[in-house]
């Protein structure tokens, strides 16, 4: 069937909504679903820039929200009129998904990175020549087709136009805090950028019951946002003379015990090693291509310092994403906040404003007919 979706044509190019674009036909276990909404992310910007690569050209987006219109035979969970939000696939077989790492698929790269789907089939064709996809999902689309375990249920009742993000952003900043790193009540935490992804960890770190929650970031409108959300302390890199200092004075001399890079700049990741107090944990969760010199011996044995890599919060998106929206209906996750709408025909515009900072959540209304509820 024919779809509308937005295409970037080579490295670097404007997103171009198209109506000519060939959806595959669905498979035994896939769900067809009407999209409603889909967050812009950090990642999305890399593969249209070529920090990372997939291929050209492509239909990009992996924060989804939208309608379950058809099942496949072998569909169990779902049926038409669900409201979904979309995430990554996980093959479900491998040895870490049935450990309960999905994140650790051993086809993870083959399944979401690969621009195809998982049986090797083009998601997408336009005049006859394919179109690669993103995370098997690519949601910038009017409607796409995903297989059931890219899919997580949610109560119609809910507005989907702001959930889609709880696929990617919000799931990989709660996540890293939440299922990596557990910090315990009384544990201190720095995250360094508050964008979405920087924001969803320090709310997660207030969630823990951490006493110190510092935001650091350049912009004071995000900061004055970060302590909105519960963060104890902000800090503008911008506006110190050390930041490390910073966070030291505000920890009483030690440092944190855990730490979030959400930049992926190289001398940022530094700073996020350096605050950490004896046996603090780092992690680095932004997707780049910077690099860091690292001292093994004075940067982490010296003092028992840990820097990880986390890819998507170690997260499963059907036990926490409903996690996280427990969290919202309590107070205690408002990435609402973080949100602003526009119309998939301002894409550009938005994708634009996220790159400056001037917005930090932009979402896409790709069915501008939707009413929350219905």
């Amino acid at each position: 069937m024919k779809i509308k979706a937005a295409v970037v044509d080579k490295q670097n190019a404007d997103f171009d909504i198209r109506d000519d674009v060939e959806l595959a036909k669905m498979g035994p276990d896939d769900i067809q679903v009407h999209m409603v909404a889909s967050g812009i992310c950090h990642s999305d910007e890399a593969l249209r820039t070529g920090v990372a690569v997939i291929d050209y050209p492509i239909v990009l987006g992996h924060e989804g929200s939208g309608i379950v219109e058809k099942v496949g035979p072998e569909v169990t969970q779902f049926k038409p009129g669900d409201h979904v939000v979309l995430s990554f696939y996980g093959c479900g077989n491998c040895k870490s998904c049935l450990k309960g790492i999905p994140t650790q698929c051993e086809n993870y790269a083959a399944n979401n990175l690969s621009g195809v789907r998982p049986d090797g089939s083009a998601h997408f064709t336009e005049n006859g020549h394919k179109v690669a996809d993103m995370f098997d999902q690519s949601s910038f689309t009017s409607t796409t087709v995903v297989r059931e375990r890219n899919a997580v249920k949610v109560d119609k009742d809910l507005d989907l136009r702001g959930l889609g993000p709880l696929g990617c952003g919000y799931v990989t900043g709660s996540g890293t805090v939440l299922n990596t790193l557990k910090p315990k009540p009384g544990d201190t935490i720095a995250v360094f950028g508050t964008g979405a992804v920087g924001l969803a960890a320090m709310m997660a770190g207030r969630i823990s019951g951490c006493t110190k929650v510092i935001a650091i970031d350049i912009v004071d409108s995000r900061l004055e946002l970060a302590k909105e959300l519960g963060a104890t302390d902000v800090i503008n890199s911008n506006k110190v003379d050390d930041v490390v200092k910073a966070v030291q004075d505000i920890t009483g001399g030690y440092g944190v015990n855990y730490a979030v890079d959400t930049t992926g700049v190289a001398g940022v990741i530094s700073n996020s090693i350096n605050a950490l107090a004896q046996g603090g944990t780092s992690a680095a969760i932004a997707v780049t291509n910077h690099h860091i010199d690292l001292d093994t011996w004075n940067d982490l044995c010296v003092n028992d310092k840990s820097v990880i890599g986390v890819n998507m919060g170690d997260s499963i998106p059907q036990v926490d994403i409903p996690r996280l929206i427990e969290f919202s209906k309590l107070g205690m996750f408002d990435y609402q906040k973080t949100e602003k709408f526009y119309k998939f025909s301002q894409i550009n515009e938005a994708n634009a404003d996220s790159v400056s900072g001037k917005t930090i959540k932009p979402v896409l209304i790709i069915d501008e007919d939707y009413v929350p509820g219905k």
